[in-house]
């Protein structure tokens, strides 16, 4: 891991995250919103960092995600819609720092660089009852070979 990124995940006590890279949840609201998939808080934040020959796995979150890059990169954000017929990429660097990942759109990410410290912020908040990782989902799986086979190797 490049030094600078050791770094930001000692000081800021990051730790392993299930997608890839490493993470802190800064803030989880304690209002709470009612959706469609029960209650939920309002609103989710975390640090999250990839350094180079990372990445954050394919996968689903049920509501809005904000990415913003805050150090390094670029990073690449690759998505993919809900009816598995869109792909996107999506590059964060100093000249676009952040992005909005819509609800339900697969999702998945890689730094450029040596690394992406990032924040990510989830509204209604982050909950794992809303989460799915894309190896789990057969469609997912074949809409990449479809349409970017080179992207499976981020499942």
């Amino acid at each position: 891991m490049p030094e600078r990124a050791q770094a930001l995940v000692t000081r800021l006590k990051l730790q392993p995250h299930p997608e890839g890279g490493h993470y802190a949840e800064l803030y989880r609201s304690q209002a709470t919103v009612q959706t469609a998939r029960g209650e939920r808080r309002g609103l989710t934040t975390i640090d999250f960092l990839l350094a180079r020959g990372e990445h954050s796995a394919w996968h689903r979150v049920r509501s809005c995600e904000v990415w913003h890059l805050l150090e390094g990169g670029p990073l690449k954000l690759w998505l993919l819609s809900p009816d598995l017929m869109q792909l996107e990429a999506v590059v964060l660097d100093a000249d676009k720092r952040s992005h909005v990942v819509p609800a339900d759109w697969w999702q998945t990410a890689e730094p450029d660089g040596d690394y992406a410290y990032c924040g990510a912020t989830v509204g209604p908040g982050f909950d794992f009852e809303d989460f799915a990782f894309g190896r789990d989902d057969a469609a997912l799986r074949s809409a990449i070979g479809r349409l970017a086979p080179e992207l499976h190797r981020l499942l």
